[in-house]
């Protein structure tokens, strides 16, 4: 018994000096002594706050100004090939279709036009959903229940059964199109959709597309606690979507926003630092890298991997993360803090002090003798 009692006592000696000594000393560290280049990262002066991960290609961003540009002339013909281009990548599709719905909201008129025009098209009938939607939270905003004026509730409420009759109609006209069902899938929560109604709606969604990123980003807020589900089945859920990633597909990060939502939100609990956590963890890092490089979903993805891996003590998969981030901070966690660049300059810091990397030497000067 006396023995038991003493390692126990060890190792509860080790915890506390990691909690309480181990980060007084390593901030001290960082303040200090931390040289990014000399853990090949980028030096802070080349840290950029402005974006999550590099920009578009400037072909990529010329194509999507274009079909702007036209959207907004009148051509709706642009913006219909531009999201047919797509084919059965649903996952690209979808994204085109977001940039056509930022455009909408801007000016619909075009979409007016295209959907008087064809009126069996299934695209646009499912933009005009997603708009809908889209201004219906708008007129709600992002706050909980208690904090949203009683008139704006009720007219967010009194929008979101329009667009998703919209939305029905819409998988009518395309029945292996999953996009209406995203929609549905996302307007369900505010709609109050209990889970016998959410679920053949989400089972639509799975039936077409299983591995639909946006799909599930949605269907996860659905099954966070603060909507219609609970912490256990919102992670439960997560940890599903980390093992069906298909080889290519960042779904898998999925449940780095589940752990965002369980750990950062009011009343929080706390991060679960087990080894199913540093599983998952690692997996998902493996994931990624079969994800290709300029998917616009991987650098959020990536910042996100990096903190957490921190928060549950990897710290060398947390400076293989930041290597493969750059100088870009402009995203979460480090966009919460006023300074995002010192936030996410110490977190650099202590990946490289506590991963066991050796730095590398500093270049030695030269004297030239005269």
């Amino acid at each position: 018994m006396t023995i038991i009692i003493g390692v126990v006592f060890g190792v509860l000696l080790i915890v506390l000096y990691r909690l309480f000594v181990t980060p007084r000393r390593v901030d001290a560290w960082v303040s200090e002594h931390f040289e990014a280049s000399a853990y090949n990262l980028p030096p802070r002066e080349q840290l950029d706050p402005g974006r999550p991960g590099p920009p578009p290609s400037a072909e990529l961003s010329r194509e999507r100004r274009a079909v702007a540009e036209a959207a907004w002339n009148g051509d709706w013909n642009a913006a219909a090939r531009y999201v047919r281009e797509a084919g059965e990548d649903w996952d690209e599709r979808w994204t085109r279709l977001e940039l056509l719905q930022h455009v909408a909201l801007e000016d619909d008129a075009w979409l007016d036009t295209w959907r008087a025009a064809e009126p069996g098209d299934c695209d646009a009938a499912t933009l005009c959903a997603s708009v809908t939607v889209h201004r219906a939270w708008a007129i709600r905003g992002s706050g909980y229940a208690h904090e949203v004026m009683t008139s704006d509730m009720n007219r967010f409420r009194a929008m979101l059964p329009e667009a998703i009759e919209l939305a029905r109609q819409a998988a009518l006209m395309d029945p292996a199109n999953p996009g209406p069902w995203v929609v549905m899938v996302t307007a369900a929560r505010g709609a109050q959709y209990g889970r016998a109604q959410f679920k053949p709606l989400w089972e639509g969604l799975v039936a077409r597309a299983p591995h639909h990123y946006e799909g599930h980003w949605q269907a996860l807020q659905y099954w966070c606690a603060k909507w219609f589900g609970s912490d256990r089945r919102m992670m439960r859920f997560a940890r599903q979507a980390v093992r069906n990633a298909p080889v290519g597909s960042p779904l898998a990060g999925i449940y780095l926003h589940a752990l965002d939502e369980l750990t950062d939100r009011p009343g929080a609990v706390a991060l679960p630092i087990t080894p199913l956590t540093r599983s998952l963890l690692k997996r998902i890092a493996a994931s990624f890298d079969s994800v290709a490089p300029d998917d616009e979903r991987l650098p959020v993805l990536r910042h996100l991997l990096a903190h957490y891996m921190l928060r549950t003590m990897m710290y060398a998969p947390a400076l293989e993360q930041f290597r493969a981030i750059g100088p870009w901070c402009g995203a979460q966690p480090w966009r919460s803090h006023e300074n995002p660049v010192t936030a996410f300059e110490a977190a650099r810091g202590v990946a490289a002090k506590l991963s066991g990397a050796s730095p590398a030497p500093a270049p030695q000067a030269h004297v030239t003798e005269g």
